[in-house]
């Protein structure tokens, strides 16, 4: 916006464009190319096929990829909900209140997953509330960590909502309830949507918290990921986590287009 010359903007873009295939699309497609490749010896792979892909659809990845899948609609569900009711309850708070909301809310954004895992980890391993070797222990995590994402996302929405609508609402009789489910939910269903999206690519993606806390029987794929690319099966991690990309984005693809539909509604 600041550069008015032809050859300034395109200086600009040919910069940001440089920037973009360095740090996103890369990375990116040295994974993907790692995930075909036989061998590689040279500046270039080598041997390409999808030998690599069908070893990642099967056997132990593709349980864990199913297990991922699983755990991030999970806790993505579970942080929307709580999300949208803590972001709901402390807008009617008073200021102080809110406040500590807020910071309580985003204390794990501020420290390591590594420190979420471990917490969680002592503090649900033992009764009444044993969760310890159990899946549930993993959801609970990764609803942890992307909670402040979805409580972010929803209170932000909120804060851009007309009241005018609840105050129409209101005048015309509707009680606090019917006001929440037909005026108030319905014009942030967009801002849900988003904050969905967010928590599930998150938890997909997720492993500090997971490998202090997962089960034998309950192995997200970016663990698998890591344990593959610690003995050294490199092309077959890469295979994995570009598996783990698609679905992610696929994921996004269908929510983004949930909440178009929404936001046209």
């Amino acid at each position: 916006m600041l550069v008015w010359t032809r050859r300034g903007r395109a200086a600009v873009l040919a910069v940001f464009a440089a920037v973009v295939t360095v740090v996103f699309i890369a990375p990116i497609a040295t994974v993907v190319a790692a995930g075909l490749a036989g061998r590689w010896t040279g500046p270039l792979p080598s041997d390409l096929g999808f030998g690599n892909v069908g070893r990642a659809l099967s056997g132990e990845q593709a349980a864990s990829l199913s297990v991922s899948l699983q755990t991030a609609l999970l806790a993505g569900a579970a942080a929307l909900v709580l999300g949208t009711w803590a972001a709901l309850a402390a807008r009617e708070a008073p200021e102080w209140l809110r406040r500590i909301t807020d910071a309580v809310f985003h204390v794990p954004v501020a420290v390591p997953s590594v420190a979420i895992g471990l917490g969680v980890l002592i503090a649900f391993n033992e009764r009444p509330l044993l969760l310890g070797g159990t899946k549930w222990i993993v959801v609970l995590a990764h609803t942890v960590l992307v909670l402040a994402y979805a409580f972010s996302g929803v209170s932000a929405a909120l804060d851009r909502l007309d009241p005018g609508y609840r105050q129409a609402a209101e005048s015309l009789g509707a009680g606090p309830v019917r006001v929440l489910f037909r005026i108030t939910l319905p014009l942030l269903l967009p801002a849900l949507g988003a904050a969905a999206g967010l928590s599930i690519a998150l938890s997909m993606g997720e492993l500090g918290a997971t490998i202090m806390v997962y089960p034998a029987t309950w192995k997200t794929l970016p663990v698998t990921i890591f344990a593959a690319t610690d003995r050294g099966e490199v092309f077959d991690a890469a295979a994995s986590t570009t598996l783990l990309v698609l679905v992610t984005l696929i994921a996004l693809v269908v929510l983004g287009r949930l909440r178009g539909r929404a936001a046209l509604r």
